[in-house]
């Protein structure tokens, strides 16, 4: 287990649905896809994701997921993420969730 955060620290986390408008696989990357997220009123991001060894770019586009919107920019493979989608992987790292609203529900809506 990580280290014990306060409740403070934990509501500093912006947590919003958003919608995959676009998902590519990123040339030369071994496990990194480019998605395209609209969060609603928020605008449109560019989020990097290790998650090519179990996701197809074809299978997220339209699909709402859950993202963490207000990390500090981050450079991966010469290119800004603008956030993180939340996803469960076990212990053997054979399989791994993006975690998803059980329904429809609009881009950028607040997740608690």
């Amino acid at each position: 287990m990580s280290d014990t955060i306060t409740f403070a620290d934990f509501k500093k986390l912006d947590f919003r649905v958003g919608k995959i408008i676009k998902a590519e696989n990123i040339e030369d990357a071994e496990s990194l896809m480019r998605l395209k997220v609209d969060f609603g009123e928020l605008g449109k991001r560019t989020i990097l994701s290790g998650i090519k060894k179990w996701y197809q770019p074809k299978d997220l586009k339209g699909k709402n997921f859950v993202f963490v919107v207000n990390l500090e920019p981050k450079k991966m493979m010469g290119e800004e993420s603008q956030g993180m989608i939340l996803a469960a992987e076990d212990e053997s790292s054979e399989n791994c969730v993006l975690l998803a609203p059980e329904s429809d529900i609009a881009p950028g809506t607040r997740v608690h």
